[in-house]
């Protein structure tokens, strides 16, 4: 069952007197407690109508079974039993409520005591964000901030990019030309190819063969052009790798009990992603893993270092956002959300919108880093 969402109505408990927490290994913990008879008793109207839906008696019709004949076919036990899960499920978020826990994830429910007219005991063990401290983050970045590369391209790079584009050129007519070898000229020795494709010298003519027809002019628009790409390129990968490095630095010095719900969860995003390349590329998951050689608690296995770096970063960009007071901007997320819920039809606005603003939030704290 769901369980509900924390409302304001009467209730017959002092949630924060009532339950005691008990700090477990793992970052979990174990609520234990009772509720009075009374929370199960305000519950049993709801449980009976639940309990009664598909109920089929002679002489009734389906949903419209008398309540005294519903309670006497499904016996005390039956009902009380969806009446404690009711009322525990109603008292959940308040406890959490209560004693300020930042739950994660289904708490594991055991009932220790149940009868008719008496308290219910139960336990809930549940995993929480863990406690953790940050480390001196600004002090940690700023060094890497110091050793950040330049985003500036050289003509070395250029011309570098422009003999990989030429070899790769005389690399597929080679190949092309070992196709075209006939059986008669097998005799023909792929050294002898070798010998006869040299990487050519780039001219106007070389420069205007290169990419799609047309693309360029010659030699000095394929210069400029390519500047221009490369440039964004070494921009994008210089941010992507100086961001990493940032992270690493804080990630690798901060100690945190993940709890294993967290390492699952990223776990399962990975094969989610996964499932999705392997769709594209209409292939199988059970037939990928048999190519690979692999199971996929193997894989599992192999992920797991990633999975715990991912769920711990997670954590310490949270902390440092809080740290910090940075918020992402409102209008910022409206757009983004309403832009992914038109090319997502089907997609819960709610979660969507959690999403992007934890995406936002997350690019907040890069630049805040970047600015130590």
């Amino acid at each position: 069952r769901t369980l509900t969402p924390l409302m304001e109505h009467k209730h017959h408990v002092n949630f924060k007197t009532a339950f005691t927490i008990e700090t477990l290994p793992d970052s979990e913990i174990k609520i234990s407690g009772e509720l009075p008879y009374v929370e199960l008793e305000s519950e049993r109207t709801a449980a009976i109508v639940a309990l009664g839906k598909n109920i089929k008696i002679d002489g009734f019709r389906e949903g419209h079974v008398p309540k005294n004949v519903i309670e006497k076919r499904l016996g005390e036990m039956t009902i009380l039993a969806e009446m404690a899960e009711r009322a525990i499920a109603h008292a959940y978020p308040h406890i959490l409520d209560e004693h300020k826990i930042q739950a994660i994830g289904h708490p594991k429910i055991e009932i220790t005591k149940i009868a008719p007219g008496n308290p219910l005991g139960f336990t809930a063990t549940v995993a929480v964000i863990p406690e953790f401290k940050l480390p001196d983050y600004a002090k940690l970045v700023k060094e890497v901030n110091k050793n950040r590369p330049s985003d500036e391209l050289t003509d070395e790079e250029v011309l570098e990019k422009i003999n990989d584009i030429l070899r790769q050129k005389a690399a597929y007519e080679r190949m092309q030309s070992k196709a075209q070898v006939s059986e008669g000229d097998a005799i023909q020795t792929e050294e002898d190819i070798e010998k006869k494709l040299v990487i050519p010298e780039l001219t106007d003519e070389v420069a205007q063969g290169l990419g799609q027809p047309g693309q360029f002019t010659g030699v000095d628009d394929l210069k400029t052009k390519l500047r221009e790409h490369l440039e964004i390129e070494k921009k994008t990968d210089n941010v992507a790798r100086h961001r990493g490095e940032l992270t690493d630095k804080i990630v690798d010095a901060t100690e945190i009990a993940l709890p294993k719900i967290l390492i699952d969860s990223e776990i399962n995003q990975m094969f989610a992603q996964m499932q999705e390349d392997l769709d594209r590329a209409n292939l199988k998951m059970d037939d990928y893993l048999s190519h690979i050689k692999k199971t996929k608690e193997e894989i599992v296995k192999e992920w797991e270092p990633a999975a715990i770096k991912r769920a711990k970063l997670q954590l310490v960009l949270n902390e440092i956002a809080k740290a910090e007071k940075l918020t992402p901007n409102a209008e910022l997320i409206e757009t983004q959300t309403k832009d992914l819920l038109e090319r997502f039809k089907d997609a819960d606005e709610y979660r969507v919108r959690i999403y992007v603003a934890s995406v936002l939030m997350n690019e907040e704290v890069m630049k805040k880093l970047e600015s130590f």
